[in-house]
């Protein structure tokens, strides 16, 4: 039995996509992603979905406007880059999307949304009011207030945490988490030929997270153990999370046609542990 079928009823699907996924090697934004993205997401929006997309970018991008290709040292510095490439990112968004003649609007949250009730309540009423007027709403890390992800702290407030954190607070059926690549392996499979693919698993043991490394790219802050603490915060929470490359983006129609595509996590009883 193909346990993946049941994706195809996913109805509210959270989409997080890196840095690394919407910027060319050497630095220049990836214009050919956007246009996919928008017309992927677009498209299921229109089918009945309700989709949530966490983006990240805003540093990536305000490199680029700014003709710069070494990321700032300061926290003013990099909050700066961040504010001019939040701006433009938003702008690409809203002019790709508009293509499909769909609207987004965008949520800029900051970590203690979740500590406090009030501010919980309010922008779950905001997610709700968008989704229910098929508005999709683009999701970030205030950077210009929240300093957790920059290089400064423990990188605590990266997009894979925050997209995990989203699609809980919105009550997701599952989290599409898009990345450099296929999914999650043993082993680093760019320098390990011989490294194995888990297609599912339910339970992110402390041997998982070992077996994860920890480098981010060049210019995203999030690396393997950020997907994993996302997946397993996800399990505690009775959600479910793919893990897939971005390099074609119509993956995300396959992914919740139940293909076996990617690393699947999930914390259902007849699900057998695959990595233990």
């Amino acid at each position: 039995m193909n346990i993946r079928k049941k994706l195809q009823n996913s109805k509210r699907i959270v989409i997080k996509i890196g840095t690394s996924s919407l910027m060319t090697t050497n630095g220049k934004v990836n214009y050919q992603q956007f246009d996919r993205l928008a017309y992927v997401l677009s498209t299921l929006n229109k089918a009945g979905k309700e989709i949530v997309l966490v983006s990240s970018g805003a540093m990536g991008v305000g490199m680029d406007k700014l003709n710069i290709s070494k990321r700032p040292v300061s926290i003013p510095g990099q909050q700066a880059i961040s504010a001019i490439g939040q701006c433009e990112m938003m702008n690409l968004y809203s002019r790709f999307f508009s293509h499909y003649n769909q609207t987004v609007g965008q949520i800029l949250l900051t970590r203690d949304i979740i500590e406090f009730p009030e501010s919980l309540k309010n922008v779950t009423n905001t997610f709700d009011a968008l989704l229910e007027m098929a508005i999709i709403p683009v999701v970030n890390e205030n950077d210009t207030v929240a300093v957790e992800e920059l290089d400064h702290q423990t990188k605590f407030g990266d997009n894979d945490q925050l997209s995990a954190i989203v699609a809980n607070i919105v009550g997701a059926d599952m989290l599409i988490m898009l990345s450099d690549i296929d999914g999650f392996y043993d082993k680093n499979p760019t320098t390990n030929p011989d490294a194995t693919l888990y297609h599912t698993i339910s339970d992110v043991t402390e041997d998982v997270m070992a077996k994860a490394g920890g480098e981010g790219s060049a210019f995203g802050t999030g690396g393997m153990i950020t997907k994993l603490k996302a997946a397993r915060y996800l399990l505690q929470h009775n959600r479910e999370m793919v893990l897939a490359k971005a390099e074609d983006l119509t993956i995300i129609f396959d992914i919740l046609e139940g293909y076996e595509i990617g690393t699947y996590f999930t914390a259902k009883p007849e699900i057998i542990k695959e990595a233990e």
